[in-house]
């Protein structure tokens, strides 16, 4: 009887220790190094964040943190190099608001941005600037709309893409108003800013810190911003909606972190704490409000419930635009 109990004690050791196993393994996050994918180009605003961030929970995690660039098809090819990855945490992804818009303009993608992810949170938000050279005669929207929509097919903008948050902003003006600008696609913003300045490019929806430096000097005129509120870094330039007079105008670009789908929820609290309090970190707010963006925030399930928001009010847009069939 005694050799029998202390045979069943050692079974019963055994029992106990292996379902402590999972409990041990949710202590172990991260084992190694920390990427963060920037499906874009060195230099540009995702890249931006994703270093600053990076640099933080490099401290905070207590292992490497790295950002990997995977640019090309309007942000797909990173993100579906995420979305297909390891779901431990370890490979991670920044990107905005192509996450909603893409399903609406590729047929065929090869990840489902709504079932591939896992929400973690929202780095910050980006707004643009209704711009004109000098050389156009509109000194504020109404103008601009007169114009544009008494000589149609004349005026024209650039972006990256019939994704960016450029584009989508001209076409809701467009939807709301019935002003339709000419779109040119470029490899970056860089070039269209500059064919914006030669005056090849009338109009511009320009990101805030790129807008700021050239509307200070006189060689750009800001109309509008593209936000629900003024910027207080140009106080004086309405929103759409206040310069048109129309109700529910708000395009604003965002950016946030994410990982791949069925990555353990413990793991992601943990990637979320970390990135809230870099967030708060006098630095890193600074890079982004000197970026022109405002600092995000909010819980995994807020950031999920902004991207599916954003999905709902720009599918109108997007098939009106016809930007689904480019």
């Amino acid at each position: 009887m005694r050799k029998f109990s202390s045979k069943l004690y050692v079974l019963l050791g055994l029992v106990v220790g292996c379902y402590n196993l999972p409990a041990l393994a949710q202590t172990v996050f991260p084992t190694k190094p920390v990427k963060i994918i920037v499906p874009a180009t060195p230099g540009g605003t995702s890249d931006i964040f994703a270093r600053a961030i990076a640099n933080k929970l490099q401290e905070s995690l207590g292992k490497p943190v790295v950002v990997e660039y995977k640019p090309g098809a309007a942000t797909n090819i990173g993100t579906d190099f995420v979305a297909k990855a390891a779901p431990d945490g370890h490979t991670l992804l920044i990107n905005g608001i192509t996450l909603a818009t893409n399903p609406l303009l590729f047929a065929n993608l090869p990840f489902n941005p709504s079932k591939d992810f896992a929400p973690i949170i929202e780095v910050a938000e980006m707004l643009n600037v209704v711009t004109v050279h000098p050389s156009v005669p509109a000194n504020n929207m109404r103008e601009l709309v007169q114009l544009i929509k008494s000589q149609p097919g004349v005026f024209n903008h650039g972006t990256p893409g019939v994704g960016s948050s450029g584009y989508l902003s001209a076409e809701l003006l467009a939807v709301k108003t019935g002003a339709k600008i000419i779109h040119v696609s470029y490899q970056g913003n860089a070039q269209a800013v500059v064919d914006h300045l030669g005056g090849i490019l009338q109009v511009g929806f320009v990101n805030l810190p790129v807008a700021l430096q050239h509307v200070k000097t006189g060689k750009l005129k800001a109309l509008a911003v593209t936000s629900a509120k003024r910027s207080p870094l140009l106080p004086d330039v309405p929103t759409v909606a206040e310069a048109m007079g129309i109700s529910d105008f708000e395009l604003v670009g965002w950016f946030g972190l994410l990982a791949p789908a069925r990555t353990p929820a413990d793991v992601v609290a943990r990637l979320h704490a970390e990135t809230l309090k870099a967030l708060k970190d006098p630095a890193v707010v600074e890079v982004i409000q000197v970026a022109g963006g405002s600092v995000g925030g909010g819980s995994p399930a807020q950031f999920e419930a902004r991207i599916r928001r954003d999905v709902d009010r720009l599918t109108e847009v997007i098939r009106v635009s016809g930007a689904a069939n480019k």
